[in-house]
């Protein structure tokens, strides 16, 4: 795995961290591959209950390190460049860009995935962010959409994540702009779940929370959710009884309720 992102597991709890704290997390080519790997790492840990992903040093990214860029691409070290894709190729799926694939993958990881965000998460950073499950941030941490900068648009699933947390004309704003906000209005506007001068720590709080509980129905009630949030109801209440199927009378769910009339910590099997 690429150094620029380190993943250490305890008790279930993935702790991802974006490691280029000289560069303030900038997204280098290995950056998205260190991104890209640790996710599909983690998706296939039945052991997982939990991730907690930040930034190392003072920010949680830069975004796109656009001279890396453009140093790979001037290199004539034909290796180098098959070994790393360029950022609109496919990788992940044949629908995700190699540039989605390291956003949109803690979308797909099966437990939740709680961002810690301080300093700045802007461009590929913000969308990153926003491809977790819930989101811890420090009031004066700033977030910014911020390719229209450079005249682009954002193209790491920001697209596909702020229309689940905004209204459409504040995506737009947003993307049109790439105005730069406070954590206190990125929590105002709902990009941010918690506001907390210590992210990390009270995202492994929650983290440790989640843990404790049927990693069967953590896991289920996430696949749910992401499934049916924009489905007919028909559908929705469909998948809603397909999963509940699912998970009634097996061992972690009798588990549950055993302990809880024991009262008494709950022992649950890894999922299959």
């Amino acid at each position: 795995m690429s150094d620029r992102v380190t993943v250490a597991i305890e008790d279930g709890i993935a702790d991802v961290r974006l490691s280029r704290p000289e560069k303030m997390n900038a997204l280098d080519p290995a950056m998205f591959v260190g991104l890209s790997e640790a996710g599909k790492q983690l998706m296939d840990d039945p052991s997982l209950r939990a991730v907690v992903l930040s930034g190392e040093g003072k920010a949680f990214s830069a975004g796109l390190d656009f001279m890396s860029f453009q140093g790979l691409a001037s290199k004539e070290d034909g290796e180098k460049a098959e070994k790393t894709p360029g950022l609109l190729e496919n990788a992940g799926t044949p629908h995700t860009t190699f540039a989605q694939y390291a956003a949109w993958v803690w979308n797909q990881v099966p437990v939740p995935v709680i961002g810690a965000i301080h300093g700045v998460a802007f461009g590929g950073g913000i969308q990153i962010a926003l491809a977790t499950d819930i989101r811890f941030a420090t009031p004066d941490a700033r977030f910014s959409v911020m390719e229209i900068k450079w005249g682009l648009i954002p193209d790491m699933t920001g697209t596909q994540t702020l229309r689940h947390l905004v209204p459409l004309d504040v995506a737009k704003e947003l993307t049109f702009t790439g105005r730069v906000l406070s954590g206190t209005e990125a929590a105002e506007l709902g990009l941010v779940t918690h506001l907390s001068e210590n992210p990390h720590a009270d995202a492994f709080e929650l983290a440790r929370e989640i843990a404790g509980r049927s990693p069967s129905a953590i896991r289920a009630g996430k696949r749910l959710l992401d499934r049916t949030w924009n489905v007919s109801p028909d559908e929705g209440l469909r998948l809603e009884a397909e999963i509940q199927r699912s998970l009634i009378g097996r061992p972690n769910q009798v588990e549950a309720v055993k302990a809880n009339i024991e009262k008494r910590a709950p022992q649950f099997d890894d999922p299959e």
